[in-house]
């Protein structure tokens, strides 16, 4: 193994660092697994280093999934679980960003579970996860959802676009090999947009209602992350898009503050998320927006909205991202530069989204299970009013 790697241990088992992608042979061979089966989206498959990443399972007899694409789909999960058995594979490599993750997620608990995959949603299920579920290995490759050090699978069904969760502690990697060097050729729009949605994850995780300081000093230092090194991710890929020179070790870095925040966001908002969430979900649903992008453009409104109930705790953000900060609005100014500084879109309406829709979008978001744990009570006036904010923002 690489002297130039780090190990965490959260619980799953993290190899941190350049070439991190470069163990998986030696990764499988530990776990056992002699035919995994390679779970990604149809972009990465036409990657270079993905080719290199599947030459070197040959002797493994590996096989590749790569159908998985935009919001994950229960048909996905049905395609993917029937390329398992075909390549009668034993484990799962997961290799992406939150879609592949979560589709790899959810075939490994139906490869050996029975019925549909909404039988096992998470508060609602119908079938006890009973039976052993395949070793996954994770090599993420965008810094937003951290679906890679996460118990769960967010699935949405073809027809409605209802969003469906499945949890399971077994349904966390065994390993994960994060590698920076994966990121440096994401445009600037997708580092923007899920480096938004680790943000969210940051700042929602602390907000969340409930006693949990591991949890919350997580969430601190993930923040701290973001502050130093989103805005550069996205300047760097401006850049190389334009031809111009760009410091490779300065890339590298800033790529690598953006992977650990991103998985400290997910193992955070194991305490809870909030409205944000349930917004951004709402708009995925009706709208099929990007996940990270829609919780990017809502997170200011939903901060304007949340201030008030955690005056203090807003501060403390405030001083992480700016130590001269005397005011929790400090932390929602800082959001909106950061968005203005990264492309983000301003306002709902430069996603086309008009104001006729908001009534289903309440009607949608009222009913997620994010919103819960937000620091005050969401009533269906109050999300009519972020909305509205969001929409002329």
């Amino acid at each position: 193994m690489s002297s130039n790697l780090t190990t965490y241990h959260f619980p799953t088992k993290i190899r941190f660092g350049a070439g991190a992608r470069h163990e998986l042979s030696d990764t499988l061979r530990a776990l056992g697994i002699q035919r995994p089966l390679i779970v990604t989206d149809q972009d990465i498959a036409q990657l270079s280093w993905f080719t290199q990443i599947e030459e070197s399972l040959l002797s493994f007899g590996a096989g590749t999934f790569s159908s998985v694409r935009g919001n994950p789909v229960v048909s996905q999960v049905s395609a993917g679980l029937a390329a398992y058995p075909a390549h009668d594979a034993d484990g799962i490599v997961a290799v992406g960003g939150g879609a592949p993750m979560d589709v790899a997620k959810a075939i490994a608990l139906m490869a050996h579970h029975p019925g549909h995959l909404f039988d096992y949603e998470d508060g609602a299920s119908t079938r006890p996860i009973d039976r052993p579920i395949p070793p996954i290995i994770a090599i993420p490759t965008t810094a937003g959802t951290g679906s890679e050090v996460g118990r769960s699978a967010v699935i949405s069904d073809d027809e409605t676009h209802a969003k469906k969760i499945v949890f399971d502690p077994q349904l966390l990697p065994k390993v994960v090999l994060a590698d920076p060097e994966l990121l440096l050729g994401l445009p600037a729009k997708i580092t923007a947009a899920t480096g938004m949605d680790a943000l969210t994850h940051l700042i929602e995780a602390f907000l969340a209602k409930g006693e949990n300081p591991l949890c919350d000093g997580i969430a601190l230092e993930g923040l701290y992350l973001v502050s130093q090194h989103l805005k550069d991710s996205v300047l760097f890929a401006q850049k190389l898009a334009t031809g111009e020179s760009v410091d490779p070790a300065a890339h590298l870095q800033a790529r690598a503050g953006m992977l650990n925040a991103s998985m400290m966001g997910a193992i955070a908002f194991q305490k809870g998320l909030g409205v944000t969430h349930s917004c951004a979900h709402a708009l995925s649903t009706l709208c099929d927006t990007h996940h990270g992008l829609a919780n990017g453009v809502m997170l200011p409104a939903a901060m304007r909205f949340n201030l008030d109930a955690a005056p203090e705790k807003f501060l403390r953000m405030a001083r992480v991202v700016n130590p001269a900060a005397n005011s929790g609005e400090a932390l929602i100014d800082w959001i909106v530069a950061l968005s203005q500084a990264i492309g983000m879109p301003a306002s709902l309406q430069t996603l086309g989204v008009s104001n006729d829709r908001v009534d289903q979008l309440v009607d949608i978001a009222i009913a997620d299970a994010c919103h819960p744990f937000n620091p005050k009570p969401v009533t269906a006036a109050d999300f009519h009013a972020i909305y509205q904010d969001a929409l002329a923002a």
